[in-house]
């Protein structure tokens, strides 16, 4: 494959990872600030409209029992988790993109468990968008060790 097309996969799949580790953080933190009496009242009111037209719809009757079931302390679970996770890819996409040598085998490492969680949570779900979500990590793994491989050429070429 052409080494320039992969440079540029490999920077839009890392600025893609950088922009989804945004969002990751700011739901982390939104999700840390709101009640959960809050989050309970938003879907009531979101899905008020789907349980007037059938009040047996299975999504709404869903989300409804999820949000009456969270504790606090999920609650603050899935905002630590969201931030945590947000802040690693961040970390991660900042030093791949600035071309750091230690950040391509930490984000190699990191990715691997992503999508090894991804893979076990995904034998209990069966969802397939965390299926999509794992061959794009996949994809993006591959992207990251072809230009570690390249960099660290250029790394012993210059050094040579």
């Amino acid at each position: 494959m052409n080494s320039n097309f992969l440079h540029r996969a490999f920077e839009i799949g890392v600025g893609l990872k950088a922009a989804n580790a945004v969002v990751e953080c700011a739901g982390g933190l939104a999700l840390y600030f709101v009640s959960t009496r809050w989050i309970g009242d938003l879907v009531r009111t979101v899905t008020q409209s789907e349980l007037i037209g059938d009040s047996h719809d299975r999504v709404a009757q869903h989300l409804i029992a999820m949000t009456d079931g969270l504790s606090l302390s999920t609650k603050n679970f899935y905002a630590f988790y969201l931030l945590a996770h947000g802040v690693v890819k961040l970390a991660l996409a900042a030093g791949l993109l600035a071309g750091r040598l230690w950040a391509y085998p930490a984000s190699i490492a990191a990715f691997a468990l992503f999508i090894a969680y991804q893979l076990y949570r995904y034998s209990y779900t069966h969802s397939v968008g965390l299926l999509v979500l794992t061959v794009l990590d996949i994809v993006l793994l591959w992207l990251v060790w072809k230009e570690w491989q390249t960099v660290k050429d250029r790394h012993d070429i210059a050094l040579g």
